[in-house]
């Protein structure tokens, strides 16, 4: 598939999606927010893709919004929350099954069944924070910057970012970065908890790369989705909710072909080749 503002590559069982309009800092547009789509539901279907990473081209993340082309939306094709149901479907997924609050406009990362790591390699504002909000983990680099920014557009916390952000950082830290929109560096949001790592700039994207590796390889990619929709579940669920569906989960894993391999894999002193199944 030919994209016009994003790259989308797979090696070693990774699939890169990269924001590619980096002479606006990848300003997001309802081009790009269409076709990261597609590539995330493409991703989630593809069994050769087990991890994906969203990074952007040159110096930044994203910058948010871009406000120029806010003005003429409306005629660029945005697709509709029927349609995203409709590819889900389409990518193998059973949009019945999924949480409501999964299906919004940017809501839909955590019921992509496969880790999304957010990459992020300089200054993510506004919907470019959200974005890596709604990614499973974030690394960032040594150079990116991070700013809520709505407060000082006269805007509010927009897409689902207050439900989000308390529980990435914590009450308080989340209500500073939405009340002041003060921008802060990497090793401040490593110390709140908004990123998980931080790594030299020119070291990026091969520690990025190596946890998704591992990820691909030595992991159950069956229970890599399963955990995910359990982990994000759980946040909407009662703690016997939350049990209850872990104990059916349980009983179907231990009828899987990949616990049989990882009991195989472990007793053999052997590298995993887990199937999915």
């Amino acid at each position: 598939m030919k994209y016009e503002e994003i790259l989308y590559t797979v090696a070693n069982r990774v699939a890169t999606i990269t924001l590619n309009r980096p002479n606006r800092l990848n300003a997001w547009t309802p081009i790009m927010e269409e076709e990261v789509r597609r590539a995330m539901y493409g991703a989630s279907a593809d069994d050769a893709v087990r991890v994906i990473v969203l990074t952007g081209a040159g110096r930044g993340f994203c910058s948010g919004a871009d406000m120029a082309a806010l003005e003429d939306s409306a005629n660029r094709g945005v697709l509709t929350l029927t349609e995203v149901k409709t590819e889900a479907k389409q990518a193998g997924k059973n949009a019945s099954n999924v949480r409501p609050d999964f299906q919004k406009r940017h809501s839909y990362f955590p019921a992509i069944p496969k880790p999304i790591i957010a990459a992020i390699n300089g200054p993510a504002a506004g919907l470019g924070l959200i974005l890596t909000l709604y990614c499973d983990l974030r690394f960032a680099s040594e150079r990116a910057r991070f700013s809520t920014v709505f407060s000082r557009r006269g805007l509010i916390a927009e897409h689902g970012v207050s439900w989000l952000l308390p529980k990435i950082v914590g009450l308080s830290n989340a209500l500073d970065l939405l009340f002041s929109a003060r921008m802060i560096d990497a090793q401040e949001a490593l110390r709140i908890g908004l990123v998980d790592k931080v790594f030299p700039e020119e070291g990026l994207m091969a520690g990025v790369l190596a946890y998704a590796n591992e990820l691909a390889t030595l992991v159950s990619p069956r229970s890599l989705g399963i955990i995910k929709r359990q982990v994000y579940n759980a946040q909407l669920q009662t703690l016997a909710e939350a049990i209850r569906a872990a104990d059916e989960e349980m009983l179907s894993s231990i009828q899987s072909e990949d616990f049989k391999e990882g009991v195989a894999h472990f007793v053999e002193k052997r590298a995993p080749a887990f199937t999915g199944k």
